[in-house]
């Protein structure tokens, strides 16, 4: 005895777009729940679920008309879009080659000039030279940066605004701890 294996989504959907495409005609929702088992093997509970993702994905057309819902497709609206994705992808592809094209052109222009060459190889040295003296001299100056006067002058007005906030602080604490007093002995 063997089990019978269940279709997957993507080949009810295959199915269920043939039944489309081989009558050419108009169905209900009803009609579709008949026809499905019984042509192409597909359970009527999962009609509607998979008639849903074909019409979310446009493969299906749908509309109302009074209380009914018709659902249709047929070959050729495939057959257009499929040319029209096929146009799109096209041009897409033709315009990432213009690209390439232009990158290499570019990588070809900025290569002249740059050839390996001794004089070239003697810059490059002189600039890693360079590069490096810099670094010194930049952790050179970090050494000798609090004798900067512009630098201790900031330190000594960031030291005073914070010496006037605490002395101001200090004056309040003052003079509510005198008002507390005052009030108290006269209470």
């Amino acid at each position: 005895m063997s089990k019978k294996k269940g279709l997957s989504f993507e080949e009810k959907r295959a199915r269920m777009m043939e039944i489309f495409f081989e009558t050419k005609d108009v169905f209900q929702l009803k009609d579709l729940e008949k026809i499905a088992p019984k042509e192409k093997g597909i359970t009527s509970m999962s009609v509607k679920e998979i008639l849903q993702s074909l019409v979310d994905d446009g493969m299906v057309d749908t509309d109302r008309i009074g209380t009914s819902n018709y659902f249709w497709a047929f070959p050729s609206k495939a057959l257009h879009a499929r040319k029209r994705k096929l146009e799109e992808l096209e041009s897409q592809f033709a315009e990432s080659s213009q690209k390439k094209e232009a990158l290499q052109k570019s990588i070809e222009k900025s290569k002249t000039g740059r050839e390996d060459t001794a004089e070239r190889a003697a810059l490059l040295k002189e600039l890693a030279a360079l590069r490096q003296k810099k670094e010194q001299l930049k952790t050179e100056i970090d050494k000798y940066r609090e004798c900067d006067p512009d630098v201790v002058e900031e330190m000594h007005d960031d030291t005073r605004g914070d010496c006037m906030d605490k002395e101001q602080k200090w004056d309040f604490k003052i003079i509510m701890t005198n008002c507390k007093n005052s009030l108290i002995n006269t209470g």
